[in-house]
């Protein structure tokens, strides 16, 4: 690491103060060690009514409590009762000593500087960035490329900014931004071509606005970059495991096949076993007739020399005795051969007829397997979603487990900052992370805070439910009280229907309220049967409808802004809600309701219709959903008891 990059770790890593994030002025250290900026430290203490009555200093990191010196004292004088940091001072006084140095180096002629000679800086050129000493400055303004050069003190060199030049008049810098035109201008491009518009700014003024749109942008784009790339690790892991599992389905399908082929050719072989076995027979017959009637020709020969000795014999008693053993039948062949041949299964003709037809017909239906795939909906505009954050609610000076029950997510100075209520230690909580560092603040309320609703930018109401209040915060760096108002009845869910009205829900009704906790409407029945019961949570979509969760009745019930029944979400069976509680819609009208006790999230279609089950937290993740909600940008978050977690859909 360079020496530049080791001063700058060790400036925003020591010397930095985790509640203004600059370098500390007038450094302190309470009891837990944590340092702070004394009047950091002062201006927290103020924002804690609960420390004042205490008389004590809490810390904003860790929450550990510092006890006033002299609590006797204002307020204002406590920071300055602790000790100060003597180890850091020096450090920064150390720093401070070597930047005046590397300032006192650079405040010198950038051009004799160049020429080995150490010359006085008088002015400064923002366009070629160089110092220059008095002979510098002379030929750097009969220098032809240079003589337009507009120079500045060296001592406000910092503060000069790169100016455009107007294209028309190229004499005058661009300093001036028509916003109904949308176009930049010099001073006389506002008097000539501007004078009718009625929004024009300066550029400078609008620096605040375009630096947090732009912080918003980059946090946006941050995000998109973490999505891509989580995108990609993924579509790796799919793209490995698409190659295990073609390697061993080639392997399945090869040992299918040859388990086909042995069985043909087991066909083959009990088929030539049979040709084989029966042609055999079929010689063995034909060899047996052929000897048969070889015997038979000898039979005939001997009986024909018999024969023709008896004729050429003169004795007439040998001619007499061979006509009577004829005669008498003594021998016949015909007998011998007939008994034989019927003990014996004669074979006429052996061929093959081959089932070529059949054969190939089966061939054709051999199902040896199939090639399964499954395509994703292009119905659903939601694909699956991927965990890929969470956020610990636990803060040290809790004294319960954290009951996270309600969240939304503001984008504070381009920063991210997840706000939830926390009903076990009666207290509205924000995260968030600055200068890679996670952070949090709390702020105590008198009973436990129920629902959350985004009431502007920078501001949310919250529901405390017991206390019969519906609280204002202002969400910064700090979350601070900013009004209390007392309703009729206690409320457990906010949401915000216009910048005049909000809705709120009690036992068995949702009212529509004015911003000052004025009762509007209620609406309670619908066809004259009873519409809710715990009607715990509630969001409105793209439309301005009213979306209604309610755990008693396992239902969703969509209204419009002046309280009329749109459609309702009621199902039995093996589909039935079994404790539905946080809903949050997305930008393109898909609704998202968590199921507490099933530990599903549940997308259905902005009319109110079944899509699918989204996710479902199973083994070590198995625990309650209560709050949930879907920023621009698609990221879900949602509530499990004492986390937060955060997921993007692949």
């Amino acid at each position: 690491m360079t020496t530049a990059g080791l001063e700058k770790k060790v400036k925003d890593n020591f010397l930095t103060c985790s509640i203004c994030f600059e370098m500390y002025t007038d450094p302190c250290t309470l009891r837990c060690d944590h340092t702070f900026c004394r009047k950091c430290v002062t201006s927290y203490i103020q924002t804690r009514p609960d420390a004042v009555q205490s008389k004590t200093i809490p810390c904003p990191c860790c929450q550990q409590n510092t006890k006033a010196p002299h609590p006797s004292r204002p307020v204002e004088e406590w920071a300055g009762q602790i000790k100060p940091s003597i180890i850091i001072q020096e450090l920064i006084d150390t720093y401070r000593s070597e930047e005046d140095v590397q300032e006192t180096s650079s405040s010198c002629c950038t051009i004799c500087q160049q020429l080995g000679e150490t010359t006085p800086g008088a002015l400064w050129c923002p366009e070629c960035e160089v110092a220059l000493c008095d002979k510098c400055v002379k030929i750097h303004r009969v220098t032809p490329n240079s003589l337009n050069h507009d120079l500045c003190e060296l001592s406000s060199r910092s503060k000069v900014k790169w100016m455009i030049k107007c294209t028309e008049h190229m004499s005058n810098c661009v300093e001036f931004h028509c916003q109904d035109c949308g176009k930049a201008a010099c001073q006389t491009c506002c008097i000539l071509y501007h004078r009718a518009c009625k929004t024009v700014l300066t550029i400078e003024s609008m620096k605040p606005g375009m630096k947090a749109a732009l912080m918003e942008k980059r946090l946006g784009m941050e995000k998109r970059l973490k999505v891509r790339s989580k995108k990609i690790d993924i579509r790796n892991e799919k793209l490995q495991s698409n190659s295990r599992i073609t390697e061993s389905a080639v392997h399945n399908i090869r040992l299918i096949c040859q388990t086909a082929i042995n069985k043909v050719k087991q066909k083959e072989t009990q088929l030539l076993d049979e040709l084989n076995n029966i042609s055999q027979t079929y010689a063995d017959q034909l060899q047996a007739d052929v000897k048969l009637e070889e015997i038979e020709m000898q039979m005939y020969r001997q009986h024909c020399e018999f024969i023709d000795q008896a004729l050429v014999s003169g004795c007439e008693m040998d001619l007499y005795d061979t006509y009577q053993a004829w005669e008498s039948g003594a021998v016949k062949m015909e007998d011998v051969r007939g008994t034989e041949a019927a003990d014996t299964r004669r074979i006429e003709h052996i061929r093959f007829i081959p089932d070529t037809d059949n054969g190939l017909k089966i061939l054709d239906n051999l199902q040896l397997g199939k090639i399964d795939v499954t395509y994703r909906d292009q119905g659903t505009c939601l694909s699956s979603p991927v965990l890929i954050d969470r956020i610990d609610g636990r803060v040290s000076d809790d004294d319960e487990e954290p009951y996270l029950q309600d969240i939304t997510v503001l984008i504070i100075d381009g920063v991210q900052t997840c706000v939830v209520t926390d009903y076990n230690n009666n207290c509205v909580k924000s995260f968030f992370t600055r200068k890679n560092h996670s952070c949090h603040r709390k702020l105590p309320l008198d009973n436990s805070p129920r629902g959350i609703t985004q009431l502007n930018e920078k501001q949310v109401m919250v529901a405390v439910r017991d206390s019969h209040e519906i609280v204002t915060i202002e969400v910064t760096r700090d979350l601070v009280l900013l009004s209390t108002i007392t309703t009729r009845t206690g409320y457990c869910s906010l949401a915000i229907l216009n910048p005049s009205s909000l809705a709120a829900g009690d036992w068995q009704c949702v009212d529509i309220l004015d911003m000052a906790g004025h009762v509007l409407r209620s609406v309670n029945t619908y066809s004259g049967n009873s519409l809710f019961t715990y009607p715990d949570y509630m969001c409105v979509n793209n439309k301005g409808n009213l979306l209604v969760s309610d755990c008693e009745k396992k239902s969703v019930t969509c209204l419009t802004p002046e309280g009329d029944v749109v459609w309702r979400y009621a199902p039995t069976g093996d589909r039935a809600l079994c404790n539905s509680r946080g809903i949050t819609a997305t930008t393109t009208g898909d609704i998202l309701l968590a199921d507490w006790s099933t530990c599903k999230v549940i997308q259905l279609t902005e009319s109110g219709e079944l899509v699918r089950e989204l996710l479902t937290l199973e083994g070590d993740d198995e625990t309650g959903m209560c709050g949930i909600f879907c920023d621009e940008d698609g990221f879900v978050f949602l509530c499990t008891n004492s986390e937060v977690k955060e997921y993007m859909f692949i």
